[in-house]
């Protein structure tokens, strides 16, 4: 992974000229336009953006309306991933070539995608483009639902949260399933840079995307993205949210370099227990039932394992 020659100081984000604006009609409170706002302030570079299908897609290109004050593309559903990785190798071939300005600065690549997109419909293309090593950032807005679509569950969406398509009920208790190790996949695919975080640990985020603008070949972010929508929230709740996901730990950061090197960036003084957390959210209400309490014990030892195993992997660095 190649070192971070130059950082833009943290302090300067609020005065960078913007390169995505306010006037889109994402819900109030959305998590998505505080991530993506940083990932494109992460760097002072020239950047060209693709975007699968989903509530940014839809919500940040408003005929005749736009927010993306940089070049934008959209084509699919599931391949925003291979857009811009098409754009990536377009550059690279005019470059060889010899057909660019000789002033031409060289730009960033980013892919945006939700978890519908990026831990199902489109995980085949994502995975394709880091095979085979484009030089790209993806990002995963990560609010653990199909937000755009009705609020169908995902492969994202946690054990026992209930969606439109896992009704909690008389029968059942939610999502039966627990949700994909989506950052775990994309290092075992040997990336040079993977990483998960949360808008609310907004520094800790900066640096690790300042971290994946400065390496070479693809980089995938996963970052947890609140919806007040979905989650049942209110508006004014998305940053207590977040704290309440990286500080129980249901949403752990960390940073996975060259598929082996594994560190914690953040651990919380006082950890919270998971019940709190899933307190919050109305999505969850059904699991504090007398019938369901078992399972908020059961969501327990499901975070704490995962958390056990992170400080091994990091102690181990393998």
């Amino acid at each position: 992974m190649s070192e971070i020659k130059e950082i833009k100081n943290l302090k300067s984000f609020s005065t960078s000229a913007e390169r995505f604006e306010g006037s889109h009609v994402l819900c109030p409170g959305c998590s998505h336009s505080i991530i993506v706002r940083e990932v494109l302030n992460a760097t002072n570079d020239p950047i060209i953006v693709g975007s699968s299908s989903g509530c940014l897609e839809v919500c940040t290109s408003f005929y005749p309306h736009t927010s993306w004050d940089c070049p934008w593309v959209h084509i699919g559903f599931e391949n925003g991933s291979t857009a811009i990785a098409g754009v990536e190798t377009m550059y690279k071939a005019l470059k060889k070539k010899g057909k660019l300005p000789k002033d031409f600065k060289e730009p960033k690549f980013v892919a945006f995608g939700g978890d519908g997109s990026t831990y199902d419909i489109g995980f085949q293309w994502i995975s394709g483009c880091f095979e085979r090593g484009h030089d790209m950032m993806y990002v995963c807005l990560d609010n653990e639902v199909y937000a755009n679509t009705g609020g169908q569950r995902s492969s994202s969406t946690p054990f026992g949260a209930s969606t439109t398509t896992t009704p909690a009920g008389l029968n059942s208790f939610g999502k039966i399933q627990n949700r994909k190790d989506i950052v775990g996949i994309f290092a075992a695919h040997k990336a040079p840079y993977v990483a998960q975080v949360a808008p609310n640990k907004w520094k800790d985020m900066v640096k690790k995307l300042q971290r994946g603008f400065a390496t070479k070949g693809p980089v995938f972010i996963n970052a947890m993205s609140a919806c007040t929508t979905e989650w049942k929230f209110k508006p004014h709740q998305t940053i207590e949210a977040g704290d309440l996901a990286v500080d129980s730990l249901v949403i752990p950061l960390y940073e996975i370099i060259n598929g082996k090197e594994l560190n914690i960036t953040y651990r919380p003084k006082n950890i919270l227990p998971v019940r709190d957390y899933l307190a919050f959210q109305p999505r969850f209400k059904h699991l504090f039932k007398p019938e369901n309490e078992h399972l908020i014990k059961q969501w327990q030892d499901i975070v704490d394992e995962k958390w056990d195993y992170l400080q091994k992997r990091e102690e181990a660095r393998v």
